[in-house]
């Protein structure tokens, strides 16, 4: 504002923002507590996730994965699909990477590892991935209290409904502030 210039007015609508930021209450998105996440429940993870030919190929040389069957369409024209698969360790990240916002985020302390991983029916550029996840186990930790350890089993789908992966693996999960 220059020197000597007067404030804008005052509108409605500028009262009412400064009251909303004031007054309301803020809910900060973040995954779920180990208290929280419950077994026997399937947590539906969206938006789903459109496979481009950029991930793929981008995804692949960058882990130096030169596997011909992600790379090379016209080689893999002449394969058992006829054309090019997307790399599987994308198909699990991306599956991985679904689920976080909803489960994991901020409430993760680290990823144990996998117990099971298989890719019953390929994924190819273009498909969409969808994904959820059932809790198939949960417990307090021993050695570390105000964490637990939970077995997630995610299962990523195309837009046929066809189950591409699955993937069962353990976490390290915070308890809430107040349980620790």
């Amino acid at each position: 504002m220059e020197a000597g210039a007067s404030p804008p007015p005052r509108t409605e609508r500028t009262e009412r923002t400064e009251r909303t930021e004031r007054e309301c209450r803020r809910v900060e998105e973040r995954g779920l507590w180990f208290d929280e996440l419950e077994t026997d429940v399937v947590y539906v993870h969206r938006p789903g996730r459109t496979v481009s030919e950029a991930d793929n190929t981008l995804f692949s040389t960058l882990t130096m994965n030169t596997q011909a069957l992600h790379l090379d369409e016209a080689w893999s024209t002449t394969q058992t699909f006829g054309t090019r698969l997307v790399n599987s360790m994308f198909t699990l990240a991306t599956l991985v990477g679904l689920s976080v916002s909803r489960l994991t985020q901020g409430t993760t302390v680290a990823n144990l590892g996998f117990t099971e991983i298989r890719f019953p029916a390929p994924v190819f550029p273009g498909d969409t991935l969808y994904a959820e996840t059932v809790v198939r186990d949960k417990r307090l930790s021993r050695s570390r209290p105000g964490q637990g350890v939970v077995t997630f089993e995610h299962t990523a789908r195309n837009q046929h409904g066809d189950v591409v992966a699955v993937a069962v693996r353990s976490a390290l999960m915070l308890r809430r502030a107040a349980d620790r």
